[in-house]
């Protein structure tokens, strides 16, 4: 099982990735071209906007205290670097894959596989962990307009007081029924649903801020500037998902402008609504109540309106809020996780179920029913409270490959066409991987050894699978085959 470096480095054309996504009128193999930028927009903030704001204060401001606000500016920051290398590359190849495809182009074969499988780590582990907070909220929601709420053996995670969770496998089987059945339906319902949670997070704001206390920011850094990168690598949890707009990328209406302009609308609509809400919050309360709420299973958000309204109504509109927005979360984070599969079987790095699209749907329904079933098991039946972490360390190591494959295709391949480009070519894709691996290392040792261990895995099943059936390998025999039987023949001339 002798791998070279040069398999290893093995790119993709990037004329053929062009070619494969805009070869038909639909999409390659019957992907339907149904979004233009107002949905696919709702899509990204769909897939950031999720459990993370709802209770990510209450970790954050003790690490940082009012300074937690500088934090979401500095989380931005680096996903805004981030965002800019991606506009690059959306509009340079516009195919589906998303961080896979541009890798597969500028970096090869094998450090392409690595990375999907990052990104399999952030969009699996990321589904499954907000997927077992929705029967949580679910019972915090039921309990307030109806009083009943499900047994905890039924409702809880393993190791939190539950045996199996079963809404959290609902919520995963309904995204999965809705991805199947098509991609404008679910766009339809994700805009829906993308209304009904930025409504309710722009009515916390207006509220809280009734109660605003400029003194409550008099000790702004308690733990100085390291206490404010450390919450900011914390709160990065609620930036992560924009880069599911280029996933969409065989599904959109002229691509190489929407990506682009989904991308930057996505990240600034969702950059300026969290540090409202970290203001209206901080401004609200003193910090030092954050952490005591959130030691006690609180909804920060949801306690804070309660003081600050003196009623009850807060716990079901946050409660309705959360819902609405983990289902939201789960149905587009999916949806990303299965056009990765789909692209990865294109290239027959995994098998080719994955690839395989109804010819009524225009959808990847075995991709997805696969995906759901998996993602599913793991939300009903393992504790991941412990992986959350994983889902920033693969995002991040993730947007470290877009900053280098900025650097690498300009080099390779410095005439393709670019409606758009970095700006200040190349200190932004150097400090955007700079800034990513900073806030990478700020996280636990328990995340980076398992995440070694989630690549020694990834590298592993390439050696087995994926280099033994790669569509660049069987190209690359057949042109030797082809080369030795001209030579053959004009030998024997």
């Amino acid at each position: 099982m002798r791998v070279t470096a040069r398999q290893l480095c093995r790119r993709k054309p990037l004329e053929s990735m062009i070619g494969e996504a805009e070869g038909e009128p639909s999409g390659p193999g019957g992907l339907r071209r149904s979004m233009g930028l107002t949905q696919l927009t709702l899509l990204g903030i769909s897939s950031v906007v999720g459990t993370g704001i709802f209770f990510v204060l209450g970790t954050a401001v003790p690490k940082a205290g009012p300074g937690v606000v500088l934090s979401f500016v500095v989380a931005a920051v680096v996903a805004g670097l981030a965002a800019l290398c991606y506009v690059e590359l959306a509009g340079a190849i516009p195919v589906a894959g998303s961080t896979y495809s541009y890798t597969y182009a500028s970096l090869g074969e094998g450090a392409a596989y690595l990375v999907a499988w990052c990104l399999i780590l952030e969009y699996g582990v990321a589904v499954s962990t907000v997927a077992v907070s929705w029967g949580q909220y679910l019972n915090e929601l039921t309990d307030a307009l109806f009083g009943f709420t499900l047994p905890d053996a039924i409702s809880q995670p393993p190791g939190a007081g539950g045996v199996v969770n079963i809404p959290a496998l609902v919520v995963v089987l309904l995204c999965s029924l809705l991805l199947a059945r098509g991609t404008r339906e679910s766009a339809r319902l994700n805009a829906v649903m993308v209304c009904v949670k930025l409504s309710v997070l722009v009515l916390f704001v207006a509220v809280a801020f009734t109660a605003f206390r400029a003194g409550h920011f008099a000790d702004f850094a308690p733990h100085g500037a390291s206490g404010i990168g450390v919450a900011a690598s914390a709160v990065f949890f609620s930036y992560v998902g924009f880069d599911t707009v280029a996933t969409a990328s065989e599904e959109v209406r002229n691509p190489r402008r929407t990506i682009p302009l989904a991308l930057l609308l996505t990240l600034g609509a969702v950059t300026v609504l969290y540090i409202l809400v970290s203001l209206a919050a901080v401004g609200a309360q003193p910090a030092g109540r954050f952490g005591a709420q959130a030691d006690a299973g609180e909804a920060v958000l949801a306690q804070i309106l309660r003081d600050v309204t003196g009623a009850g109504w807060p716990v079901v509109l946050l409660s309705a809020g959360a819902v609405v927005s983990i289902f939201s979360v789960v149905l587009v984070t999916l949806y990303g996780q299965t056009r990765i599969l789909f692209s990865m079987a294109r290239d027959g790095l995994v098998p080719e179920i994955f690839r395989r699209v109804d010819r009524k749907r225009h959808t990847p329904v075995g991709n997805t029913w696969i995906v759901g079933a998996g993602v599913g098991a793991l939300a009903a039946f393992v504790p991941l409270q412990y992986l959350a972490d994983l889902t920033s360390m693969g995002t991040l190591v993730a947007f470290v490959a877009v900053a280098a494959a900025v650097v690498v295709l300009r080099r390779i391949a410095p005439d393709a066409p670019r409606p758009y480009k970095v700006p200040l070519y190349p200190v932004v894709p150097i400090v955007s991987a700079a800034s990513c691996l900073y806030l990478a290392w700020l996280l636990p040792g328990i995340t980076w050894a398992l995440f070694g261990g989630w690549l020694v895995l990834a590298a592993l099943l390439y050696l087995v699978f994926g280099r033994r059936h790669s569509a660049l390998r069987e190209r690359a025999v057949a042109r030797e085959h082809a080369g030795d039987d001209v030579s053959t023949t004009a030998a024997q001339a």
